[in-house]
């Protein structure tokens, strides 16, 4: 193979793995970012179920307060009763301490739907109170994990730009031009190999004699479609027993 071409076959899987690299490395902050959103949403619904018991309790213990004032009101009325002095006025009285008896069974009922709610908080609490230190711990390590695998990107990255100065050095001035002018043009793919007469970046056919040279890896040639670098590999051999299946 002539030593441009493979040159170029080198700087192409260097620089494909430096961009590969460079995503992971650079989407690690808002990968953490992510995680820590994660559990800043834990904690926050963590402590907004703890300010909702909070004020269920403030609440039941407003309406306890509220059904012992009309207990103290019912009381006096039915003392009052006592020194009505007319049928009327005793119906009437019988009538608001009634009223004031169903106040009592409607707070109740609140009451009730309260206790229940603050039942239902509080199992949610106690479980995400025994959560909360593992999804702590587990942030931190997804986090520690990330920022060493992180480190090992960026050690193998810059390991690979030193590769490709290197690389750079050994090629032409002609032909570094011509790769870095497709890699720019082509989505970063300036070398394509060539299988069974097509480029298989564009799967056009090859013209005989272009497909016979490019066979011969012995020239830098571009496809006259794409205008990507080509290159050749022969197929492996089948074996004797691949040949025999397939007879």
């Amino acid at each position: 193979m002539h030593p441009h071409l493979k040159t170029v076959l080198e700087l192409q899987q260097t620089d494909q793995r430096i961009a590969e690299l460079t995503t992971l490395i650079d989407s690690l902050p808002t990968q953490i970012q992510t995680l820590q959103a994660q559990l800043d949403d834990f904690i926050h619904t963590h402590e907004e179920r703890k300010k909702r018991l909070a004020a269920n309790q403030k609440e039941r213990k407003e309406q306890e307060g509220e059904i012992k004032e009309i207990q103290e009101k019912i009381s006096k009325h039915k003392d009052q009763l006592y020194q009505v002095k007319t049928n009327e006025q005793y119906r009437a009285m019988l009538k608001e301490i009634e009223g004031e008896e169903g106040k009592i069974r409607k707070i109740e009922d609140q009451v009730l739907e309260k206790m229940i709610e603050a039942e239902d908080v509080q199992g949610h609490i106690q479980e995400a109170a025994a959560r909360l230190e593992s999804e702590k711990a587990r942030v931190a390590g997804e986090i520690k994990r990330m920022e060493s695998e992180r480190q090992t990107d960026v050690q193998e990255r810059d390991q690979l730009l030193a590769r490709r100065q290197e690389l750079h050095a050994a090629l032409s001035e002609s032909v570094l031009k011509l790769y870095e002018w497709i890699r720019s043009t082509r989505r970063g793919v300036a070398v394509a190999q060539v299988r069974e007469g097509l480029c298989t970046a564009c799967d056009v056919l090859l013209r005989p004699q272009v497909y016979n040279e490019v066979r011969a890896n012995e020239a830098v040639l571009t496809c006259e479609n794409c205008n990507r670098i080509l290159f050749y590999v022969e197929p492996a051999a089948a074996s004797d027993e691949d040949a025999t299946a397939a007879g």
